[in-house]
């Protein structure tokens, strides 16, 4: 059992709050299961990527509330699953805190893909990169119980 969901990716200002963004929604009707994001090199205390969040709010998700925080060694320990976007951000936390390495998945890992950074880049890479997350997150909810 699940109950506490961890997305992480680099600066916690892309990739990980839309997908913890999504896969809220996608949770909405389970109860006792908490879904958070953070970055293992966070903007702390940023807010969404402009481009992130206008894609998010074309459809019908909010994420003002979003606030960049660290993938710190307690923040990667209280979760049950982390849900990484790339394989070297699992290798990094496999070195960092060994101990969750065994919670540790891409988000891609059903269809053996990683999520690229779409940081700086066009609305396409964004496009992009927010079908991959949608993909991950609607692949990995069954599982989450």
């Amino acid at each position: 059992m699940f109950k506490k969901v961890l997305f992480v990716c680099i600066g916690n200002i892309c990739r990980s709050p839309t997908a913890e963004i999504l896969m809220r929604h996608e949770l909405r009707d389970r109860k006792g299961v908490e879904v958070s994001s953070a970055g293992l090199q966070a903007l702390v205390g940023k807010p969404i990527d402009v481009m992130a969040g206008e894609l998010l709010r074309e459809q019908g998700h909010a994420s003002d509330a979003h606030r960049g925080r660290l993938a710190t060694p307690s923040v990667l320990c209280a979760a049950d699953l982390i849900l990484v976007m790339e394989q070297g951000h699992a290798a990094r936390i496999a070195r960092d805190v060994p101990q969750v390495s065994g919670k540790t998945f891409l988000l891609g890992r059903w269809d053996k893909v990683e999520i690229p950074d779409p940081y700086r880049q066009q609305r396409i890479a964004f496009e992009h990169v927010y079908g991959l997350i949608k993909q991950g997150v609607s692949r990995w909810s069954g599982h989450i119980k």
